[in-house]
C-alpha cells in the first residue's frame, strides 16, 4: 500500500513541509505540517468519545484485549481532490499522500465514524470500545471473552 506517490512540479496546488513525530517507543511517523490548510478545511463535527467513558467501562470488567489498527489513517484512501492539497516536498522529491493523511483537521473525526459505522451493532451490545484507531474488547469472564 503506497501511502505516498511521487509527483511532477506540474501538478503543485499547494505545499507543505514534512514533520517527523517520532513517539515513545522510538517509531517514528511522517507527517505533513497543514496547519494553513486548516484554516481553510470545513470542521468535520462528528464527536470523538470521551476517553474517560471509554475508560469507565473498561474499569469494571475483569477481561479486555486491546487491539490498535496498525496505521489506521493509511488505511483510508484519499480522494483525488483531496490528494492534491496533501502535498510534501522533501530533499528526494515532491510527493502527495494517496492515502488519508496524519495531521490533516478532519481525519480523526472521520475515522472515529467509520469505526463506529462497522461495529455499531457491538458497541450496542456493550463488549466493544472504539476510540478512534484503538479498540477494546471487555467482559466479565473469560469464558464470555473468548
Amino acid at each position: 500500500m503506497d501511502v505516498i506517490r511521487k509527483i511532477g512540479h506540474n501538478e503543485i496546488v499547494e505545499i507543505t513541509t514534512p514533520v517527523l513525530i517520532t513517539w515513545n517507543d522510538g517509531k517514528s511517523r511522517l507527517c505533513g505540517d497543514f496547519r494553513a490548510l486548516t484554516n481553510y478545511t470545513k470542521a468535520d463535527r462528528y464527536p470523538i468519545p470521551m476517553i474517560i467513558h471509554a475508560l469507565d467501562k473498561l474499569a469494571k470488567v475483569k477481561c479486555i484485549t486491546k487491539m490498535d489498527c496498525m496505521k489506521g489513517f493509511h488505511q483510508n484512501g484519499a480522494k483525488p481532490k483531496s490528494m492534491k492539497l496533501h502535498i510534501i516536498i522533501c530533499h528526494m522529491g515532491i510527493y502527495e499522500y494517496t492515502r488519508m493523511s496524519f495531521g490533516i483537521k478532519n481525519a480523526p473525526a472521520h475515522f472515529q465514524r467509520m469505526m463506529d459505522t462497522i461495529f455499531q451493532d457491538e458497541i450496542l451490545e456493550g463488549w466493544l470500545v472504539v476510540y478512534i484507531d484503538e479498540i477494546s474488547i471487555y467482559s466479565e469472564t473469560w469464558e464470555d471473552h473468548v
